[in-house]
């Protein structure tokens, strides 16, 4: 069955190594079949959250008008499956990524479809240990909608130029395959 898959990038460098996997992991996806968005945070506008909690009484968020957060959100909410991919930046997800899930708190009280989260990370350190805290990161908000679920991880390790994610064939194999399995 087809599911509608959304995979979102949040690297902001040209030449991203967690896209170039993303793009990837999408390529793997349409191939099973199912129905892909791949987003670029590159480009868009997310501000802050100010902490204000008025998203919990009225399901919207006060910046709502002010950046591209609502966009996205309900892009998300929407989905079968989020595919999130993030350069790791001081062993956590990169700033903007966090930034959004922040943002995303107006779903915390809402009805949302998906079900299955996965992460695709790069780092220059090639050890597993280097993907840990964002993982846990991203678990922290998985755990937030009980529906949903922190699937799994492909970790790019030793990719630290930008642009050389291509040349890493076995870990491409893997975010090909996560697309592939969905």
């Amino acid at each position: 069955m087809a599911k509608n898959v959304l995979i979102i990038s949040t690297s902001l460098r040209g030449g991203s190594n967690s896209e170039i996997l993303a793009k990837e992991c999408e390529k793997g996806a349409r191939e099973a079949g199912h129905n892909v968005e791949l987003i670029s945070l590159k480009g868009k506008e997310i501000k802050f959250c100010i902490g204000c909690l008025k998203c919990q009484e009225t399901g919207e968020c006060v910046l709502k008008d002010k950046d591209d957060v609502a966009e996205i959100m309900d892009k998300v909410k929407n989905a079968d499956v989020v595919v999130y991919a993030t350069p790791i930046y001081y062993y956590e997800m990169s700033g903007q990524m966090k930034t959004l899930l922040d943002r995303m708190n107006p779903m915390y009280s809402m009805d949302y479809k998906f079900r299955d989260i996965y992460m695709i990370a790069t780092a220059a350190e090639d050890a597993d240990s280097a993907f840990t805290k964002a993982y846990n990161g991203l678990l922290g908000w998985v755990e937030c909608f009980e529906k949903a679920e922190l699937k799994g991880l492909v970790a790019g390790g030793g990719i630290d130029d930008s642009n050389t994610a291509s040349s890493h064939k076995d870990i491409m194999q893997k975010a090909y395959e996560l697309g592939l399995n969905l």
